[in-house]
């Protein structure tokens, strides 16, 4: 018989197990006074839907303050003074070089479309400041070590926004994974998807743009010049010129999440496929992708298999999960919550002899009798462990919560160049595998296309 068990996860618990310089953050801490010294005062460069979410999260955080913000749209910069500057106004430009060069400015969140990333990233730390810079970390591979190296060269602290990296969810899963909860692990799947308009990043455009209130060249930058053209500004995600499709927006979620909880630097071999089903709005990447990857031995894990998939013209509705399968038992996680799923194996492995004769099938059952007594038939039986995060808890500002604790202690957080870009290459070369349609291999320990 089946039964469900409900279990919360602890907050300060689970952050104890993060790496040293991530503090735990319980709610004694989050309303604990903030003295000068300890102030950090952020600029935002990119004041799109992300970047102002992130934003708001971040100003959440006890002794953290918006000084300046950049964009090449003037109306969010304008948006930007409505929200933030009614009292104080603050800085504003459509230069992001403006902003690195200020010096009341200590950390930036770069949320700019992906092209912009590493320039940004680089630029920054090499300004001095700190950085939390929006998934994929970088547009192309060969940005990659580029803002590793200048993480190191520079000692700037420097968190990737993928925030699952933080989720008490995911440690949550971590700890049970490692503690054999479901045997040997061989398979991880997950999916995300959607099917709505917004969902499939056909988002508004507003009536006044135009080439007096765009910095259209500061947009392109190093892509492709091209005429004013305000769709490729407002959905930057649809064009391989600015972004990095399905994969770079949610599959770099998937992987960041996976390394986690499998203690993995990434997957060996990588194949994907899909393909324009629906959006077809004049964009350039697949809204249907399936990619599977091969994980080799390593470290703390067994070699394994991942799937992943998203479709953005899911007709049944969005829906999106991970699901971790071993030999003993499943575990999911869906949002804040953990689903740890065991059923008991059969005690005899049952018999296929219909085919044989009478006489050989007297004979089998003697034998198999003989190792396997006969009892009453067996009722299914199982088990559910559930483990949910507290109420009101996000891993959003519990990731802010740690890029700013790390910027006081000065110890890298746990989403650095590093970790970010080995979340970023599979999904970077989940691209390259579907674009060039052949199987990629990916050295996750050297972080390059082997």
């Amino acid at each position: 018989m089946s039964s469900s068990r409900r279990h919360f996860i602890k907050v300060s618990a689970v952050s104890a197990m993060l790496p040293e310089g991530l503090a735990a953050w319980d709610e004694a801490q989050d309303n604990r006074s903030v003295s000068p010294n300890d102030r950090v005062r952020i600029a935002l460069i990119g004041a799109g839907g992300q970047g102002t979410d992130d934003t708001l999260t971040a100003l959440r955080v006890p002794g953290v303050e918006l000084v300046a913000v950049a964009d090449v749209y003037q109306g969010r910069l304008d948006r930007a003074q409505e929200r933030w500057g009614e009292k104080t106004p603050i800085f504003v430009t459509r230069d992001h070089r403006e902003v690195l060069a200020r010096p009341d400015v200590d950390a930036v969140i770069i949320a700019t479309p992906d092209h912009w990333h590493a320039a940004i990233s680089i630029e920054a730390m090499n300004a001095g400041k700190d950085v939390y810079c929006q998934k994929p970390m970088v547009q192309s591979l060969d940005e990659g070590m580029k803002v590793v190296e200048a993480q190191k060269k520079t000692g700037r602290i420097f968190q990737v926004g993928s925030q699952r990296v933080s989720s008490i969810a995911y440690w949550k899963a971590k700890e049970l994974l490692a503690a054999g909860a479901i045997g040997e692990l061989n398979l991880v799947e997950a999916w995300w998807d959607r099917n709505d308009p917004i969902g499939a990043w056909q988002y508004s455009i507003p009536p006044d743009a135009s080439p007096h209130t765009v910095d259209w060249e500061r947009f392109l930058g190093h892509a492709p010049k091209r005429p004013f053209e305000p769709i490729r500004l407002f959905r930057w995600r649809n064009y391989q010129d600015y972004g990095t499709g399905v994969a770079g927006d949610l599959f770099v979620h998937l992987f960041s999440g996976i390394h986690l909880v499998c203690g993995s630097t990434g997957p060996n071999r990588i194949m994907t496929t899909g393909g324009l089903r629906c959006w077809k709005d004049g964009r350039d990447v697949p809204d249907v992708m399936l990619g599977v990857y091969d994980y080799p031995h390593a470290g703390g894990h067994p070699a394994f298999t991942l799937s992943l998939k998203v479709n953005f013209a899911a007709g049944g509705g969005e829906s999106h999960q991970f699901r971790f399968v071993g030999q003993e038992g499943s575990m999911s996680i869906l949002g804040n919550t953990v689903t740890l799923s065991k059923r008991a194996k059969p005690k005899e492995p049952g018999f296929t002899i219909g085919t044989f004769t009478k006489a050989t099938q007297a004979t089998f059952m003697k034998e198999y009798r003989a190792k396997y007594p006969e009892r009453e038939p067996e009722m299914s039986s199982g088990r559910d462990e559930i483990y949910t995060a507290p109420r009101g808890y996000t891993d959003q500002e519990h990731h802010f919560k740690n890029w700013i604790a790390a910027i006081r202690t000065r110890k890298q957080p746990i989403e650095d160049a590093v970790y970010g870009f080995r979340a970023a290459g599979p999904a970077l070369a989940s691209n390259v595998s579907y674009f060039q349609n052949k199987p990629v291999k990916w050295d996750p320990d050297a972080m390059k296309v082997g």
